[in-house]
């Protein structure tokens, strides 16, 4: 595609749709960051969503593209990238963001951008669109980045459990309520590292694919800005009903156990984005919950609660896919 063959307009229309997405990101994924800091009651919710989206906006200034870099030519070829492939990949990712936003389900805005790529890119041309490398990456993620906080949570339970044995109860939740704010830091700048960095890639893919970034595929710093102020506004919306579901639905948690999750599940994001792999900030912190209230004991896990969201993982791609698809053929009438 020529940039001739896509007005001013209409490049700004789309750059502002992915924007909106990126908001809609923040808002969607509230919840991850700020759940165990508000059920435990360590951060009134209006403080918890301040202190969260001031961390997911400064996220650039600690990691570089990798993850911008494989969205915007690491899942479907930059070759096919054009004006209608972006507006259906968009569309896939926020309509079906919106479906489980108003259904309380925490389901991922990333594999929601993922799948409305290879919907929209495989709508326009076949399978061969896409960049399988960088999808099974993608789907290994689905499956270790919870399993990993998972695994990291249980064992920051036993060292903190070993850390604490000679302190009495008070004291350990006060000395947790102030750590908590570390970890909730922590998990809000690893947020903001890789998931403001898929809607990056997106605007950068689509100025390449016009010309606009030269020979070499690289990130301009106004996106790198745009995208972390968007995510960081979104974030101030908050997600309130995901954040109830996040928090205490799962499994109820205390002081101690709020930081095992959010620190297990940071140090699992800050893996993900040094690597460049387009995690889910929801399956990281949800995995790493489980992890917390399995320690205590299986049953102080809703395993219900927990294994619909596991289905909400599983369709999301197939379903941002679709809608994906759906856009593309759209606009293909007009």
């Amino acid at each position: 595609m020529h940039i001739a063959t896509l007005s001013f307009p209409v490049l700004v229309a789309l750059i502002v749709v992915a924007l909106a997405f990126d908001l809609l990101n923040g808002l969607h994924d509230a919840a991850n960051s700020i759940a165990t800091v508000v059920s435990t009651r360590v951060l009134k919710p209006h403080y918890a969503v301040a202190w969260a989206a001031f961390f997911n906006f400064i996220a650039f200034l600690f990691f570089g593209t990798h993850v911008a870099t494989t969205v915007g030519t690491g899942i479907v070829g930059s070759s096919i990238i054009d004006a209608q492939v972006i507006f259906g990949a968009l569309m896939g990712a926020i309509i079906w963001n919106i479906i489980t936003w108003v259904m309380g389900i925490p389901s991922s805005s990333s594999h929601a951008l993922v799948g409305g790529l290879i919907g929209a890119g495989t709508a326009k041309a076949g399978l061969s669109a896409v960049v399988w490398g960088g999808v099974i990456n993608t789907a290994l993620g689905i499956v270790l980045s919870p399993a990993l906080g998972l695994v990291l949570a249980l064992v920051l339970v036993l060292i903190v459990a070993w850390a604490s044995v000679r302190s009495t109860p008070l004291q350990v939740d006060r000395r947790f309520r102030k750590l908590q704010l570390v970890s909730a830091s922590l998990y809000s700048l690893g947020h903001g590292g890789n998931d403001a960095q898929k809607t990056m890639g997106i605007i950068a893919v689509l100025l390449y694919s016009q010309g606009m970034l030269g020979p070499t595929f690289h990130v301009p710093l106004w996106v790198v800005l745009a995208c972390q102020a968007a995510m960081g506004i979104g974030t101030m919306a908050g997600g309130w009903k995901i954040v109830h579901t996040m928090g205490s639905k799962i499994t109820r948690l205390t002081p101690p156990q709020g930081f095992c999750a959010e620190t297990g599940g940071a140090l699992t994001l800050f893996m993900a984005t040094h690597l460049g792999i387009p995690v889910s900030t929801t399956h990281t912190i949800t995995g790493a919950i489980v992890g917390v209230g399995a320690s205590r004991r299986m049953s102080a896990v809703r395993w219900n609660v927990a294994s619909s969201i596991v289905v909400a993982w599983v369709v999301t791609i197939p379903a941002a896919a679709l809608v994906g698809a759906l856009f593309y053929w759209l606009t293909q009438l007009f």
